[in-house]
C-alpha cells in the first residue's frame, strides 16, 4: 500500500465520512470519532480522527461489538451525581468503574503536595494483595508524565509487553516530525510499561483526574492479562472521569466552607464564652480542646505571660522556651508554619517524631504570645496495607519501579517531614487569630486607665478583619468564575455571582468605616452610579437613615439584585428610561422603601422565579423581619419593602433628590492606552493574582509578569521594564514598598492595591500614590491605570 491514496483501499463513501470528522475537529486534544463504520472489505471499525498542522492522523480499530459511549457514560456518571461526601465518592467511583470496565484491579490515585502518590481507593480481585494507602514517590511520575496526563486525559495500554511498531515518515516529513501525543493507539513511555511489567501488570488504563486546571490524581486500572478496551468504552470512560473531577471539586468546596463555617461556630462559641471571664489565660488554656478540634494535629501548645500549657503530641518538657524564642525571631509578629521543623531549627532533631510541623498563631500585635499547633513525622502515622514479605519482578531498569521499592524510596524522601499545612489550615489560623487577637484587646482595654486609647485598638482590630476578609472575598470572586451547570449561560451565572461579591464588599466597606453600619443613602448611591452614565432618569430620595450591620448586608443584596434586574430588563435598560427611589419613616421607626421603574420595555407574565428573584423577595422578611411587595405591572416594576425600626437610626435633615449624572469618560475610552502595555503584578494570593491577569489580558494587555513577593518582585525588574505596576501592599510577611521605591526611583508609574481602609504601612513619601480597592473590580482597576498613566505621562 506504500505510496498508494487512500481513496484506493477506503472508497469515496469512507473518504467523505472521515472529511467530515477533520471538519469537526478543530482541536488535536479532542478527537472525532466514528463509531462501528463499514468499510468496502466488509468489516467494521472504530475510527478516531486527529487535526494536524501538516493534515490528519486517522486511527482504525477493529470495532468489537458496537456500544453506545453516551448511555455507558450516562449509567456510570448516574450512580454517583448523588453522592454528597468526597470520601464516599472516591471510594464508590473505583468499585463502579472495575464493575464497568473489568479490570483487575482500579485504584484512585491522589498526588499529595510534595508530588508523591498515595492510592486513595482501590476496588481488586480478591486474591490480589492491596495497595490502599501505599506511597509512592514523585518520580515515579515524573512532570514531564504528568504534562502527558494533562493533556490527554485517557491512556491505555492493551499488552505492557506488546511489540512497539514503529512509524516511518516519508523523506519530507523528517524535517517535521509527527506529533503522536494525542493518538489512541500509540506506544507509551517503555519505562512505564516496565514500570507495570515489575508490577506483574499486562493491561492498564488511566483516567485523569483535573481540578482547577491541576493534575489532582488519576483513577488507574490494572489487569494482569492483555485486554483491549473499544473506542466507545473509552470515551465513556473519558466522559466519566471529567464528570468525576467537577463532582470532586464542588464537593470539596463544598466539605472546605462547612469547615469554615464550623470552625466560626466554634469561635463565636469561645468568644460567648469569654465575655462572662476576666482571666484571659484561664480562657485560652481551657479552650486548648476546642482549638485542637478545628483542624488536623496531633497536639496544641499556649504561651501566655511567660507561661506555657500543652495538650496532644508536643516538644518534650523544657524544650519550648528556646523554640518559642526561635520562632518569635523568626515569624516578625505574624502566622508562621514548616513542616520540617528539624530543618529550620536543628534542636528538634531530638523530638523530630513528637513533633516535625508547626504553625504558630500570635495573639497580639507584639511577637511575644502565641498558639502553636503540632503535627508528629508523617512517617508514624501510616499504616502499611501491603504485604510485606511480596515480591516482585525485577526488569533491566533495575527495581526502582516496584510498589516495594517505590515505597521504601519514598519514605527516604519524607523522614522528619509532618503533613504539609493546606490552605484551609491557614484560613482556620487567620480565624483564630482574628478571634483571640478580639478578645486580647478586648481584656486589655479592661486593664487600661486610658479610655481613649480603646477607639485606636479597636480600629486596628476592624483593619486587621477587613484586610482577611476582603481577601477572602477577592478568593472567592476568583473561584466562582468556573463552568456552571445551571440552566443560565455561564457569562451570566458567572456575572451574577461576581456582582453578588461586589456588593457585600461594599456593604463591609461601609460596616468598618460607618463603626457598625452604613447610610440607605449611600448604599444606594453606591449600586446605583454605573448606571448613571446612561440615558436614564434616576433620582433617589428620602430622610436619613442609617442601618445597622444585619439590615445593611441584606440591603446591599437586595438593592444589588433590583439594579442588576432593571439594567438586564427593566428602566435601566433602555434610553429615556426612569427610576425613582424613596424611603420614608412611618409607625414605630419603620421605614418604607418605594422602587419605581417606568419607560423600560413592556412587562410581560413571570414565569419561573430565578435565584435573583427568590433573593430580593424573601431577605428582608427572613432576615429581618419585615415585608416584601413586587408588583410586576405593564409599565415597570413597582416593589415596596418594609424594614422594621429596630435596625434603624433616623436622622433629622432629610437628603436631597439626587440628579442624574453622567459620565466624563467612557469604560471604552479608558481603556484606549492600555492594550499592549507590559505591566509587573506583585500579589501573594495566587487566586487574586490569576483573576487580576484575566481582567488585564480582557484589556489587551498580555504581557504581564506576577511575583509573589518584594524580593521576586526586586529580580525580575533586572530583566524587565514595564510600562506600570500594580503592588499589593501587604505581602505576606513583607511589603510592596521596596518595589514602590525601586519604580519610583526608575520613573515606573504604579498603583497600589489592598484591603485596607488606610495604608499606615505605607511611608509618607508614597501616600500621593492611588489605591485600588480589593476585591478587583475590572472598570475601576483598568480606570485607575489610565489615570496613572495620564498623570505620569503629564508629569513628565
Amino acid at each position: 500500500m506504500q505510496g498508494s491514496y487512500v481513496t484506493e483501499f477506503l472508497g469515496d463513501e469512507v473518504i467523505h465520512d472521515i472529511r467530515n470528522a477533520i471538519a469537526a475537529a478543530p482541536e488535536a486534544n479532542r478527537a472525532a470519532v466514528i463509531a462501528h463504520l463499514r468499510l468496502p472489505n466488509g468489516k467494521y471499525f472504530d475510527v478516531a480522527v486527529h487535526r494536524q498542522k501538516q493534515g490528519a492522523i486517522i486511527e482504525f480499530e477493529p470495532s468489537l461489538r458496537r456500544t453506545q459511549p453516551l448511555q455507558l457514560a450516562r449509567e456510570m456518571i448516574g450512580r454517583i451525581k448523588d453522592i454528597n461526601d468526597v470520601d464516599l465518592l472516591i471510594s464508590a467511583s473505583a468499585k463502579l468503574v472495575r464493575t464497568v470496565l473489568g479490570y483487575d484491579r482500579v485504584m484512585i490515585y491522589r498526588f499529595e503536595e510534595d508530588g508523591s502518590g498515595r492510592v486513595a481507593s482501590e476496588a481488586k480481585r480478591e486474591d490480589l494483595e492491596s495497595f490502599l494507602g501505599q506511597y509512592f514517590p514523585a518520580t515515579d511520575i515524573p512532570q514531564q508524565a504528568r504534562i502527558l496526563y494533562m493533556q490527554n486525559p485517557i491512556r491505555v495500554i492493551s499488552d505492557a509487553r506488546g511489540l512497539r511498531v514503529n512509524l516511518e515518515p516519508e523523506l519530507e516529513e523528517r524535517e517535521a516530525p509527527l506529533d503522536l501525543s494525542f493518538a489512541h493507539l500509540r506506544s507509551v513511555s517503555p519505562i512505564h510499561c516496565e514500570y507495570l511489567r515489575n508490577m506483574g501488570v499486562s493491561a492498564s488504563m488511566s483516567i485523569s483526574l483535573i481540578l482547577d486546571n491541576r493534575l489532582w490524581g488519576l483513577i488507574a486500572c490494572h489487569h494482569y492479562a492483555p485486554k483491549t478496551l473499544t473506542m466507545s468504552e473509552r470515551i465513556a470512560a473519558e466522559m466519566f472521569g471529567e464528570f468525576f473531577s467537577l463532582h470532586l471539586l464542588a464537593l470539596k468546596q463544598k466539605r472546605k466552607l462547612d469547615v469554615a463555617n464550623e470552625a466560626r461556630r466554634s469561635l463565636d462559641r469561645f468568644l460567648q464564652a469569654a465575655s462572662l471571664h476576666t482571666d484571659l489565660d484561664d480562657i485560652l488554656t481551657a479552650a486548648l480542646p476546642e482549638f485542637q478540634a478545628l483542624f488536623a494535629c496531633d497536639g496544641v501548645g499556649l504561651w501566655i505571660n511567660g507561661r506555657w500549657t500543652s495538650i496532644g503530641s508536643t516538644p518534650p518538657k523544657g524544650a519550648e522556651d528556646e523554640l518559642i524564642r526561635f520562632i518569635s525571631s523568626v515569624a516578625d509578629g505574624r502566622i508562621w508554619s514548616t513542616k520540617r521543623l528539624s530543618e529550620d531549627y536543628p534542636p528538634a532533631s531530638a523530638y523530630f517524631e513528637d513533633v516535625s510541623g508547626v504553625m504558630a498563631v500570635p495573639l497580639s500585635q507584639l511577637p511575644r504570645d502565641y498558639l502553636f499547633f503540632f503535627r508528629k513525622e508523617r512517617l508514624q502515622t501510616l499504616d502499611w496495607a501491603g504485604n510485606p514479605e511480596k515480591t516482585y519482578e525485577t526488569g533491566p531498569l533495575g527495581d526502582r519501579l516496584t510498589p516495594r521499592k517505590s515505597f521504601a524510596l519514598w519514605k527516604e524522601t519524607v523522614q522528619r517531614q509532618a503533613t504539609p499545612w493546606r490552605d484551609s489550615d491557614f484560613e482556620i489560623a487567620e480565624a483564630i487569630r482574628s478571634a483571640t487577637v478580639e478578645i486580647v484587646l478586648r481584656h486589655n482595654e479592661l486593664m487600661q486607665e486610658e479610655r481613649s486609647k480603646s477607639d485606636v485598638r479597636q480600629r486596628m482590630l476592624n483593619e486587621e478583619l477587613n484586610h482577611r476578609v476582603k481577601n477572602i472575598l477577592a478568593v472567592i470572586k476568583s473561584l466562582i468564575a468556573a463552568p456552571s451547570q445551571d440552566e443560565v449561560p455561564i457569562d451570566t451565572y458567572i456575572g451574577s455571582l461576581r456582582g453578588r461579591v461586589q456588593a457585600l464588599s461594599h456593604a463591609h466597606d461601609q460596616l468598618t468605616r460607618g463603626g457598625g453600619g452604613g447610610t440607605l443613602h449611600d448604599l444606594l448611591e453606591a449600586e446605583l452610579l454605573p448606571y448613571r452614565a446612561s440615558q436614564s432618569s434616576i433620582e433617589i430620595h428620602g430622610a436619613p437613615v442609617t442601618l445597622d450591620a444585619r439590615a445593611h448586608a441584606v440591603a446591599a443584596l437586595v438593592i444589588h439584585e433590583l439594579c442588576t434586574n432593571a439594567a438586564k430588563y427593566g428602566a435601566l435598560s433602555r434610553d429615556g428610561g426612569a427610576l425613582n427611589v424613596a424611603w420614608e419613616e412611618v409607625d414605630d421607626g419603620d421605614c418604607i422603601l418605594r422602587w419605581r421603574e417606568s419607560g423600560g420595555p413592556v412587562v410581560g407574565p413571570v414565569g419561573r422565579k430565578g435565584f435573583g428573584t427568590a433573593l430580593i423577595e424573601r431577605s428582608i422578611p427572613y432576615d429581618l423581619g419585615g415585608t416584601s411587595n413586587l408588583d410586576y405591572r405593564p409599565d415597570g416594576l413597582n416593589a415596596e419593602f418594609r424594614l422594621p425600626g429596630r435596625f434603624l437610626t433616623w436622622e433629622d435633615e432629610p437628603a436631597a433628590v439626587e440628579p442624574t449624572v453622567a459620565a466624563n469618560l467612557t469604560p471604552e475610552a479608558a481603556l484606549t492606552s492600555l492594550a499592549g502595555l507590559p505591566v509587573l503584578l506583585v500579589e501573594d494570593q495566587v487566586l487574586i493574582a490569576m483573576d487580576a491577569e484575566m481582567m488585564l489580558a480582557d484589556a489587551g494587555m498580555d504581557n504581564v509578569v506576577t511575583a509573589s513577593s518584594s524580593t521576586d518582585a526586586l529580580n525580575r525588574l533586572k530583566t524587565f521594564t514595564p510600562s506600570i505596576a500594580i503592588l499589593d501592599i501587604n505581602l505576606g510577611r513583607d511589603t510592596s514598598v521596596p518595589v514602590a521605591e525601586e519604580l519610583l526611583r526608575r520613573g515606573i508609574p504604579f498603583v497600589f492595591a489592598t484591603g485596607y481602609d488606610d495604608r499606615s504601612v505605607v511611608p509618607d513619601e508614597l501616600l500621593s500614590i492611588p489605591v485600588v480597592r480589593k476585591p478587583y473590580d475590572s472598570n475601576a482597576l483598568m480606570k485607575a491605570l489610565s489615570d496613572r498613566l495620564t498623570a505620569s505621562t503629564a508629569a513628565q
